[in-house]
């Protein structure tokens, strides 16, 4: 048995429509397009949205609202556990650190997330940090040195 023989059932398959088969297949000759006409055409048809040169309805409303998304201000992510796992050993962490270890795309905004513990005191170098990463940093007795960016 094979995973494609599992489910559906063949016979609860739903069997492709082949047209311009001969007319025995009851889709031949005209191949269920009628006689005719733009879409009956090869190619033939509209866009989406068409509305035969009627003023089409994203265009007969008003736009409204604004979007603020390309300003927005995206971070890649990392928990302390996953830092603490990478530098292991490790007291002082810059951002080139963090670029080349792979754990954020280089040049990106770093922002440290509070997950997992600490157990060394590190000094960590990031654009951002949650209230409850930089508790558990300065608990461990280590820095957290937020920059600008």
């Amino acid at each position: 048995m094979q995973l494609h023989e599992l489910f559906p059932f063949k016979e609860e398959r739903k069997q492709r429509r082949r047209i311009g088969r001969g007319s025995g297949s009851g889709w031949g000759k005209t191949a269920a397009k009628g006689h005719k006409g733009q879409n009956a055409r090869s190619g033939g048809g509209v866009r989406p949205g068409f509305e035969g040169g009627q003023m089409p309805l994203a265009r007969r409303l008003p736009k409204r609202g604004f979007s603020n998304a390309k300003f927005k201000a995206v971070y890649d992510v990392i928990n302390l556990d996953r830092l603490a796992e990478a530098f292991e050993g490790q007291n002082n962490i810059t951002l080139e650190d963090i670029y080349a270890r792979g754990l954020a795309k280089n040049g990106a905004a770093v922002k440290i997330l509070g997950r997992g513990e600490l157990s060394a005191a590190l000094t960590i170098e990031a654009h951002k940090f949650t209230a409850s990463a930089l508790e558990k940093i300065q608990n461990a007795g280590g820095e957290a040195k937020a920059l600008e960016g």
